[in-house]
């Protein structure tokens, strides 16, 4: 009953969203209102149900899950992109974004690394903070409510896969509407890497009681794809199929770390 009440309620609330940003204007500020949609879902589910704001699993806990999470997507982003650049599906830095953010950042024109290392460190960490208050919608209904629901009829890898694929799908109408390539391949690419980040990122949440590692799991993950990698990479008539969250080269690179954590939970008996 309670997993059925959210995803009626997420699916009205993010049905209003979705309209306004496929139909209207993709504009920031409806997005940002499509992000809140799990985390009020959750809320106006648990208020119906009886049960306190307070049961979602707010504490803080020990650091190292918050450094471990953030870290794991800059790696796995990392190595993907790298692979793409060595292999000569794409190119990088690209030198149109190191001049812009040459004259964003205020360098003498024809600077390369300066801002290239400045600008990295300000996404890395001031676009981290920026990005919170939209990501914590996302997290507060994925993994602060609905994978603890979950959990109490599924065992981890059934967490994983079924809160994975519905969070896979919530993304779906956007993809299609604005994903500028075969939507098939999009759509397949972009699950594959969901559902790997969720077997993660539940990983994370269960082992700390704690919805926070998620956060710094998902604004590390956006924030290296959609800020620093995609923009530093020169494309090629091949580039569109490996890079981004619809190319194949992230997917490929989060499953690897997906089958690593589903292991690490069977072996600490999640």
């Amino acid at each position: 009953m309670t997993i059925s009440i959210f995803i009626a309620l997420l699916c009205g609330l993010s049905g209003l969203a979705h309209f306004a940003i496929v139909q209207l204007n993709p504009a920031s500020i409806y997005a940002g209102a499509l992000m809140w949609c799990p985390a009020l879902a959750a809320l106006i589910t648990l208020s119906i149900r009886g049960r306190a704001w307070s049961t979602l699993p707010w504490k803080w806990g020990h650091w190292r899950f918050y450094w471990q999470s953030y870290l794991i997507p800059v790696l796995y982003v990392s190595v993907a992109y790298g692979l793409i650049w060595a292999l000569g599906l794409g190119g990088g830095p690209n030198r149109e974004t190191v001049a812009e953010w040459t004259t964003e950042l205020g360098f003498e024109p024809g600077s390369v690394w300066a801002p290239l290392l400045v600008m990295t460190g300000l996404l890395a960490t001031v676009q981290l903070i920026k990005s919170l208050g939209s990501i914590i919608g996302e997290e507060i209904g994925w993994r602060g409510f609905f994978i603890w629901e979950l959990r109490k009829v599924l065992p981890f890898g059934g967490v994983s896969l079924v809160s994975g694929l519905i969070w896979a799908a919530w993304h779906f109408p956007i993809i299609i509407a604005y994903g500028g390539g075969d939507p098939a391949s999009q759509l397949g690419c972009f699950t594959l890497m969901i559902v790997s980040m969720s077997v993660i990122m539940t990983y994370f949440t269960f082992r700390s009681e704690s919805l926070w590692p998620a956060v710094f799991f998902h604004a590390g993950h956006n924030i290296f794809i959609q800020k620093i990698f995609t923009p530093l990479t020169e494309q090629n008539e091949t580039t569109g199929l490996w890079i981004d969250e619809y190319g194949l080269m992230v997917p490929i690179i989060v499953t690897f770390a997906a089958l690593f954590y589903w292991r690490k939970a069977k072996v600490e008996g999640m």
